[in-house]
């Protein structure tokens, strides 16, 4: 190594060195510190704070409402990510056979992205009022209780989120739709493929990748939701749609469980951390193979 290379390198890791500080301040001491409380039995309202070792871990492994709100996650995060996709390709599909008035299709479609979570909560908790919302009176003036009935609590959740969050799929897969070459298109025209086999052999594999990182993006986002279903149903009716994020609010905050509300913490961790690895593995992958 030359003297001007390790000039270099001490001035790259002098640059660095208060971003490295930052990190480990905001997330690595946080997160040790959770998992260190998640090794304990803590209760500050009891006075109770004595290391427990795994405990927490293994009455998760038996408790019933862990397992309700694992499943609620899973449903949730696996219904509104397919439901994005789909809608999102098509509305990016229908944007860009658009000849004219793009700018304000994009702009209308990215109003909802824009809002913040509770506000569109707030919103749809209006729309679902079971005598006067909006969705009720559009389907002949029924009165559903979208957000009070087991069985439609959890849908209606997921249809709020699938429309606050499907214009990031749809902006992205635009996005890409604009960088294929039209000498793509005009050679299907010419070899006779119609426009079912130009969306299946064409436009679908050129938005496979952009598809991946969208669909880990949603997915990572949806395994840890959780401001959207506490501000619309607060984790009911009878806990239909308490996610594992809910419920470790509840045994944090609520009840003051901290070492049960962090080991539930860790558990969220672990599971995004391995989807991420999933997906990052998949993408590299496919990047190998293209």
């Amino acid at each position: 190594m030359t003297r001007r290379e390790a000039v270099n390198r001490r001035r790259g890791v002098l640059l660095l060195a208060p971003t490295v500080l930052a990190l480990g301040t905001l997330t690595v001491y946080p997160g040790v510190w959770v998992l260190w409380l998640s090794l304990q039995h803590r209760i500050p309202i009891f006075g109770v704070s004595r290391f427990a070792g795994l405990d927490n871990y293994a009455f998760l492994a038996i408790d019933s409402r862990f397992a309700s709100a694992a499943a609620t996650t899973i449903i949730f995060t696996v219904t509104s990510v397919a439901l994005e996709v789909v809608l999102g390709v098509a509305a990016a599909l229908a944007i860009h056979a658009q000849r004219g008035g793009r700018r304000v299709a994009l702009s209308l479609l990215l109003l909802a992205w824009a809002m913040p979570a509770v506000v569109t909560a707030k919103l749809f908790e209006w729309l679902y009022h079971p005598t006067a919302g909006l969705l009720n009176v559009a389907l002949g003036g029924h009165a559903l209780n979208w957000l009070g009935d087991p069985h439609l609590a959890l849908p209606a959740v997921v249809l709020a989120d699938v429309w606050r969050t499907m214009p990031f799929v749809a902006v992205l897969c635009y996005a890409r739709l604009l960088a294929i070459p039209a000498e793509l298109y005009e050679a299907a025209q010419v070899d006779g493929a119609g426009r079912l086999a130009t969306l299946v052999l064409i436009t679908l594999p050129m938005l496979a990748r952009i598809l991946l990182v969208a669909i880990l993006f949603r997915t990572l986002d949806a395994l840890r939701a959780f401001d959207l279903m506490f501000v619309l149903t607060g984790g009911g009716p009878a806990g239909t749609t308490e996610t594992i994020t809910v419920y470790a609010y509840r045994a944090l905050f609520q009840t003051l469980q901290l070492g049960f509300g962090s080991a539930l913490g860790v558990v969220v961790f672990v599971l995004v951390m391995a989807v991420a690895w999933a997906y990052l593995k998949i993408l590299r992958t496919s990047a190998v193979t293209a």
